[in-house]
């Protein structure tokens, strides 16, 4: 079931409206067209108590205006640049340089501010997304067609599936950029607490500015090792010079192919996210120092446009991107939840 309720107005005078999707069970999620973004989960805990796990704000003005990139769809290129340029068949390209000397998320004219046009489908539970970036546009090359469909199936799974295609060659790197805490009482506990298992054995160093040295280093021994379980808290303040850089967590992890990529469970709550994507990565992030939320943002690992040891995020015009990441939610107990 999907109901539509209106959001308000963005700056551009466009009206924005809200898409509430429920599923069999009675899980709700809530998307706006403003930026493509998931405002709420609504999950149950282990006593059936409803609760919402993504951070959002309540009104268009803080999409707008605040920072974070709550549950926004990220394009066209996530992540850093380094230098806010880069180069592509002899060609040098120079974006707004809005993170220090580089370049993040593409600049402040983001695709999460924006009014993307919106086509429900009742019988998938789904909500599609489309926007159309021109040749130029953030000072990429090419035209850019992109959609990005939102489905909540019965078994409790928030599915994220991209589709683009371009007329130029150019660069794509889309994520999304969602905070959870499973605890359900977002903006009052932190994530210090939750359980993450990573299926990666190695991540992508970074230096001060958190771009990517172009380093793949395996992770045993080290804060940024989740192949056995641990407590997010448990290494954050660690004495190691990638967590300095990242207050914690803000890193990029090489995904193994399995069953699924990445496990967060919440012991308070019982709540249990499992994620599966196609992408290389995953960008942990752990909210600096408020902490209050975590990211797992798949994508191809940041800067990869100047590293050709990493996957490339080259789009061709006579290619098609697809790529789909699956958030599930149930409830599990603590000792069972892997």
């Amino acid at each position: 079931m999907i109901e539509k309720q209106a959001f308000g107005f963005a700056k551009t005078g466009q009206a924005v409206t809200a898409y509430i999707l429920t599923n069999a069970s009675g899980m709700k999620i809530k998307l706006i067209d403003l930026g493509a973004t998931l405002v709420e989960v609504w999950t149950p805990d282990r006593e059936g108590n409803l609760g919402n796990v993504v951070l959002g704000h309540a009104t268009c003005e803080d999409y707008e205006t605040k920072g974070g990139c709550f549950g926004a769809t990220v394009g066209r290129v996530a992540n850093r640049i380094a230098g806010a340029e880069f180069m592509l068949r002899g060609k040098m390209y120079h974006l707004e340089a809005n993170n220090g000397k580089n370049c993040c998320h593409s600049g402040t004219d983001a695709y999460y501010r924006r009014v993307w046009d919106a086509q429900v489908n009742e019988f998938k539970n789904s909500v599609t997304f489309k926007l159309f970036s021109p040749d130029g546009d953030q000072n990429f090359p090419g035209n850019l067609w992109m959609k990005v469909t939102y489905t909540l199936t019965d078994e409790g799974e928030v599915r994220i599936k991209y589709h683009a295609k371009t007329d130029e060659i150019t660069l794509f790197n889309p994520t999304n950029h969602s905070y959870f805490n499973l605890s359900g009482k977002t903006f009052e506990e932190t994530i210090l607490d939750h359980m993450l298992w990573i299926n990666a054995d190695q991540m992508t160093p970074v230096g001060e500015d958190l771009v990517p040295t172009g380093e793949i280093r395996g992770v045993a021994g080290s804060p940024m090792d989740f192949t056995v379980p641990k407590v997010v808290g448990r290494d954050i303040d660690a004495d190691d010079d990638q967590i300095r850089f990242g207050h914690g967590y803000d890193h990029n992890w090489m995904l193994k192919a399995g069953e699924a990529q990445l496990i967060c469970y919440h012991p308070g709550s019982g709540r249990r996210l499992t994620m599966t994507t196609d992408m290389p990565g995953v960008q942990v992030y752990s909210g600096g120092m408020k902490r209050v939320g975590i990211c797992f943002e798949t994508q191809v690992p940041p800067d990869a446009v100047h590293h050709d040891n990493f996957p490339n995020c080259i789009l061709m015009p006579d290619q098609e991107f697809e790529s789909t990441t699956s958030y599930r939610f149930d409830v599990a107990e603590e000792g069972f939840w892997m």
